[in-house]
């Protein structure tokens, strides 16, 4: 029964009544709250106390109008922001949820509620980087120890040496300290020790499960050392907690999008939309899940509100040049160099912007005017991002001296027995989408993406090895036993069952730069089939050259680095050719588009499948497409792309001159540099 607040009965009692019944009965504290606000209809902590009981009973709606009346009382009152920011996310007005969580944290600085509030909207918007900061300023906020609250400090700043040195002698008094262990974890995330910061909110999580902020940093661990079917399964656990949270709705969305499930991500990116539907970035989350769906007209329309939303959104414009298909209007063009022209353009806008004119300019034939924004945008990509040409060239020649025919014959029969992988690997831009595309029309055959389980099996042989990401893994592999390279093959395929969906025998894993682990192929799976794609090295050259790579590819900004990372592809597998005989077939581009059916026949011929006319029509094929060639594949070879280059021949020098006699050779690789044997030979 409601405590009347008259006389007999003051106002913080009646309160203090409220706030006792409101995690035992809502409707009751409703009405107490009500009964107070009949006597006092302005009361603050009143009309508080019925948002949070209609927040209770599910009428987010009028506990948003409630606290945007409290909020325009108490103009100033941090906590009045921030409660209004809660209700409207729960209201799934998420933008202005945003904004009001702002307000309160520009009111009062050091909330970590606030901020936590603020990093989980950020993340269900797509704003990684406001996300990530975000959360830091949450760990920074949320200690109450001095040590952690100096270690946290050190984090949000981004002295990440020290906020370890701080943190490892925070645990060394306390183990137990799940703070301290979450943190920790954060630091090894950003230092790239995902193996470190899985175990680290592993052991977090066992000391309490219910610490949720600590399970979302485990599931965005998993899902970022590529493992999908787990990360997904801690999402479920939070969400079956908080079915509404922001930030777990969206990292469902990726993950979701990451094994193939695009209804899936599409619909959670749909209601995130509907929450915050000015933001760009959520957008265009939506649009390459869109993209790689087939639905086409729709992920254009989802990248143009992007750039309504954000008309300096680079990346957007750099998606819609990416679909290959898109012809910009001369607006279009025009917004995008007054875009160039603005002196704070950030960064990555600006290189998404040259390469993005650099295909508008080549859509019109201007050649010359094309290719200075291609150059220009390779320029700005290639200071950003590390490459050692001179690495590569060492790792192939350690792989030729570790891995002879030698070494594979005292290993015959080793490896798990499956036969269900068909890797397609070689460069980017040679043909291998068109390749998965011509076999998973096959009713035998299922295309799934360019798969990381192979990389990820090279890293932990390196952690294994105790040597860092700059050295190779081959020795720690040739130290390996059997059961160990069987365990290996066995991980492999039970670590890809989730991405596939048809219930075909056969599935393609269409990592390009797979080609620099055929050893661990082959001896981890003797009896998956391997094909190489191949494409003219000036084409394939200058067509990932005029490529803005999402990740990785780092060899592909600079000509000289191209043409050398191309002759020592054709050097490794010349070498693989010789020690493995007839293992890896071979597909050449050029060869492709003359003779379509005489290749696919072969292709398929290789791969012990039966002829089927579906492969000739690849082009019909509707599946999900990850990659830049997505909507080519979904068109028939045309013999124009094979010497495209050609108009851009009087600026490709140093392509040329780095591949040497890789051109007069093609399709086989050159004869091996005297230099090269020597340095293998010691």
């Amino acid at each position: 029964m409601a405590a009347r607040a008259d006389d007999t009965v003051t106002v913080e009692q009646a309160l203090t009544h409220g706030a006792r019944l409101l995690p035992l009965d809502a409707a009751a504290a409703r009405a107490q709250a009500e009964e107070i606000l009949r006597v006092h209809p302005s009361q603050p902590e009143a009309l508080r106390l019925l948002a949070k009981s209609c927040l209770a009973l599910d009428d987010a709606q009028r506990a948003v109008a409630l606290l945007a009346a409290v909020a325009g009382m108490l103009p100033r009152s941090s906590r009045a922001h921030l409660e209004l920011g809660e209700a409207l996310g729960r209201a799934g007005r998420g933008d202005a949820a945003i904004r009001a969580l702002q307000r309160a944290i520009a009111l009062q600085p050091d909330q970590p509620g606030a901020w936590l509030a603020l990093g989980d909207h950020l993340a269900a918007s797509g704003d990684e980087v406001g996300a990530e900061h975000a959360y830091a300023q949450h760990l920074r906020f949320a200690a109450s120890d001095p040590g952690l609250l100096a270690a946290g400090a050190a984090l949000a700043e981004g002295r990440l040496d020290e906020a370890e040195a701080r943190l490892r002698a925070r645990l060394s008094d306390a183990p137990s300290d799940v703070a301290a262990l979450r943190m920790l974890a954060e630091v090894a995330a950003r230092l790239g020790r995902h193996e470190d910061g899985e175990l680290l909110l592993e052991r977090c999580l066992e000391l309490a499960p219910d610490f949720h902020a600590a399970r979302q940093n485990y599931a965005l661990v998993l899902y970022r050392g590529n493992q999908p079917a787990r990360a997904l399964a801690e999402i479920e656990r939070l969400l079956a907690h908080d079915p509404y949270h922001p930030s777990w709705r969206n990292l469902k969305a990726v993950v979701l999008g990451r094994i193939g499930d695009y209804d899936g991500a599409l619909g959670l990116f749909a209601a995130l939309l509907a929450e915050y539907p000015n933001n760009a970035r959520l957008w265009l989350s939506q649009g390459h899940t869109l993209k790689t769906a087939g639905r086409r007209e729709e992920a254009i329309e989802a990248y143009r509100r992007a750039i309504a939303l954000q008309p300096s959104f680079g990346e957007a414009y750099w998606s819609l040049a990416n679909l290959k298909t898109v012809r910009f209007e001369d607006s279009d063009v025009a917004a995008m160099r007054e875009q160039l022209a603005a002196p704070d353009l950030a960064p990555a806008d600006r290189w998404h912007f040259e390469f993005t004119l650099g295909k508008a300019l080549e859509d019109r034939a201007a050649w010359e005017a094309s290719f200075r924004h291609y150059a220009e945008g390779n320029r700005l990509r290639r200071a950003a991002v590390p490459h050692s040409a001179q690495a590569i060239t060492m790792r192939v020649r350690r792989a030729k001296k570790v891995f002879t025919r030698e070494f594979f014959d005292a290993r015959r029969g080793w490896g798990c027995p499956a036969d269900d992988p068909i890797f397609v690997v070689g460069l980017p831009r040679s043909g291998s989408t068109l390749v998965e595309q011509i076999l998973s029309s096959h009713p035998q055959v299922e295309g799934t993406m360019e798969l990381p389980e192979v990389i990820s099996m090279t890293r932990m042989l390196r952690r294994q090895s105790g040597r860092g990401e700059q050295h190779t893994y081959y020795d720690a592999l040739a130290e390996l036993g059997a059961d160990e390279v069987r365990a290996l093959g066995e991980s492999y395929i039970e670590r890809t069952r989730i991405l596939r969906r048809s219930g075909a025998p056969r599935f393609v894993d269409k990592m390009p730069n797979n080609f620099m682990h055929l050893a661990l192929i082959h001896l981890a799976l003797p009896n998956a089939r391997i094909v190489d794609a191949r494409r003219h090295p000036m084409a394939c050259g200058f067509s990932c050259f005029k490529q803005h790579f999402a990740r990785g590819q780092n060899f592909t900004y600079s000509q000289e680095d191209l043409g050398r990372y191309w002759r020592d592809y054709a050097d490794l597998m010349a070498h693989f050719d010789a020690v493995l005989p007839g293992r890896v077939h071979r597909v050449v581009y050029e060869r492709m588009v003359v003779d379509t059916d005489g290749e696919v026949r072969a292709l398929l011929d290789h791969l012990g499948l039966p002829f089927d006319a579906r492969c000739l029509r690849f082009f019909e094929n509707d599946r999900p497409v990850r990659t830049a060639s997505s909507e080519q594949v979904r068109r028939p070879i045309y013999r124009e792309g094979v010497d495209h280059w050609r108009h851009y021949e009087n600026w490709l020098g140093p392509l040329r001159q780095a591949l040497g006699a890789a051109i007069d050779t093609y399709p086989e690789a050159p004869a091996a540099d005297p230099a090269d044997a020597r340095a293998t030979a010691t």
